[in-house]
């Protein structure tokens, strides 16, 4: 073949590079030093403190992005500390854009690490009977989309799965000015083996 032709780009083997990835940090309030996730070994959850200490080692390997799971202390039937302004999430992101401003940050916008009962949204019971509700659940995922924008999230990845939420998250996130904040599918996690551990982290 010709090399000249293409250049050699539609035959070369693939080169992955530091900007090729993003980084899963887990942020928890409920430690002060590391806590292995027997899941995924060699990656743990971490405090504020040590987050950014990992985020400044990612980028200085490379990386171009994080993408934050938070882990908070109390849970409630209203998921507060998801879009709470003291919230797990909100302190990272701040510390990290401190330590770290051009390193890009991800936030997961979901509601089941912060609800009582462990779903992704806002419930009523009805004897034997558990409903999600979607419109209530996706008003709070609008919030802590939100919280985020405003604590300096970059792209915010909604990993729920209630009607409309992309829709009325891009329009809350506009309205407040935050148009050059990102929304990120999780398509390709869905369909991929890796989403398995993160259940334990």
């Amino acid at each position: 073949m010709d090399r000249g032709v293409c250049g050699g780009n539609l035959v070369r083997e693939t080169n992955l590079t530091g900007h090729d990835f993003v980084l899963p940090l887990f942020v928890s309030e409920k430690i002060d030093k590391q806590r292995p996730i027997a899941s995924m070994p060699g990656v743990f959850q971490l405090s504020v403190k040590e987050i950014v200490d990992e985020a400044q080692r990612a980028q200085d390997l490379g990386l171009q992005a994080v993408l934050l799971f938070g882990i908070p202390e109390h849970k409630d039937e209203q998921a507060s500390g998801a879009y709470a302004e003291k919230g797990i999430v909100q302190k990272a992101l701040r510390a990290i854009k401190s330590k770290c401003p051009d390193l890009v940050t991800i936030t997961d916008v979901c509601l089941c690490e912060y609800m009582s009962h462990g779903h992704c949204g806002v419930a009523r019971i009805d004897g034997d009977h558990f409903h999600i509700l979607n419109d209530e659940t996706v008003e709070l995922l609008v919030k802590t989309a939100i919280s985020h924008a405003v604590a300096g999230v970059d792209m915010v990845a909604p990993s729920d799965m209630m009607d409309g939420r992309i829709g009325a998250i891009r329009e809350a996130l506009d309205a407040g000015g935050f148009d050059q904040t990102g929304i990120m599918s999780y398509a390709a996690k869905f369909a991929s083996a890796f989403y398995g551990p993160f259940r334990e982290a």
